[in-house]
């Protein structure tokens, strides 16, 4: 895994933790990476980063309703 470095205005009151869930929550949510690959960059176990999606407005299932609906169909 990479390191990258951030510098984050101090003004904002965040610490490394919470920028971590944000970029990865975004890229779960953007489909870049895989609930245990985005839980890893966070520094969480997959449960833990799983029942924090939520605070980070981020479905646990991006599944587009058109491929539920063919889904469906198809069963």
């Amino acid at each position: 895994m990479n390191t990258l470095t951030i510098n984050v205005p101090e003004m904002l009151d965040i610490d490394a933790r919470e920028i971590s869930m944000l970029i990865g929550s975004k890229l779960y949510e953007q489909g870049k990476l895989s609930l245990g690959q985005a839980a890893d960059v966070a520094g969480l176990s997959k449960r833990t980063f799983a029942e924090m999606l939520y605070h980070y407005d981020t479905p646990l299932f991006n599944y587009p309703a058109s491929d539920i609906i063919m889904d469906v169909a198809n069963a």
